[in-house]
């Protein structure tokens, strides 16, 4: 290519300023991202915190979180057992239930323990009357006094509301990342999330097949959380199925990759509302510099 070619190319990647200021024989080097590496793994910290706080509920080990990270209320819905958690049926489920639950503690005790002083103490938390005005805006109203530790099915669809939105957090805040080791760190966790999210997904869709004949559809509920979610959270979403009807067990772009979000796209999801500084499943907001 000629160099004018060259440089329009290079533009298009970003790239055409640097490249034209080392063809001229320029010394000048880029200023440094600024390292907000402390602020990214408190933005995580604090989604681990209300992950952990779901799945320990279900299987009554939530008094375990809150030994961590101060003394901040956890709200749960009236009738639930802390000690013993929700009554489930499915010993499938169960055994996914307590598998996520120990994988999502120590997520919060890794990232805690990394940060240190810095870590960011764990805000209030609501299970209950959040969950409830989700069910709502999902549903469009029809949905009243949604609990996700009623029965099984409902508690997977509680966790369908969690695990895509971690998938896509981690994924967008790995361009926030500086320091490789941390990076690392944030992948595996990601990856983890995604193996979650995965079997969430294989066993809502069983039960899509299982429930139609009873009228109960299932993919209808998913299609209207991942609608939502979609909604206000940057249109990065898919529910069971794809517009083809064939399974989605692993929601991603056109060229089979997994959706970012910006943290600002995260906040609306947990918020449940666009622009919101608090509310949702966090009445009082994040705590952190990313809230």
């Amino acid at each position: 290519m000629n160099r004018r070619a060259a440089m329009g190319f290079l533009g298009k990647l970003g790239l055409g300023a640097a490249a034209m200021g080392l063809a001229a024989g320029s010394t000048a080097t880029a200023a440094p991202a600024k390292n907000i590496d402390g602020d990214v793994l408190n933005f995580a910290l604090n989604l681990e915190y209300l992950e952990a706080a779901f799945y320990l509920a279900a299987v009554g080990r939530v008094d375990e979180l809150r030994k961590i990270g101060g003394g901040a209320d956890i709200r749960l819905p009236a009738g639930l057992d802390q000690d013993r958690g929700m009554q489930f049926k499915d010993g499938n489920v169960q055994a996914l239930a307590r598998d996520i639950a120990e994988d999502e503690l120590q997520h919060v005790k890794f990232l805690y323990g990394a940060l240190g002083k810095a870590a960011a103490p764990r805000p209030v938390i609501d299970l209950n009357g959040a969950f409830r005005a989700a069910g709502q805006a999902a549903s469009g109203g029809k949905i009243d006094g949604f609990n996700p530790f009623a029965n099984d099915l409902f508690f997977l669809h509680g966790a369908f509301i969690f695990e895509d939105v971690g998938v896509t957090a981690y994924n967008g805040a790995a361009t926030l990342i500086t320091n490789p080791a941390y990076l690392q760190a944030a992948a595996g966790i990601l990856a983890v999330e995604a193996y979650h999210g995965g079997a969430i997904r294989s066993m809502l869709f069983q039960q899509r097949q299982i429930s139609a004949a009873a009228g109960l559809y299932v993919g209808q509920v998913v299609q209207a959380i991942s609608n939502l979610r979609g909604k206000v959270g940057g249109m990065k979403d898919q529910g069971l199925t794809d517009a083809k009807g064939m399974a989605v067990f692993a929601p991603a772009d056109a060229n089979g990759i997994a959706f970012p979000r910006s943290t600002r796209e995260v906040l609306n999801i947990v918020y449940l509302a666009p622009g919101a500084k608090k509310g949702g499943f966090y009445p009082n907001g994040l705590n952190g510099n990313i809230k």
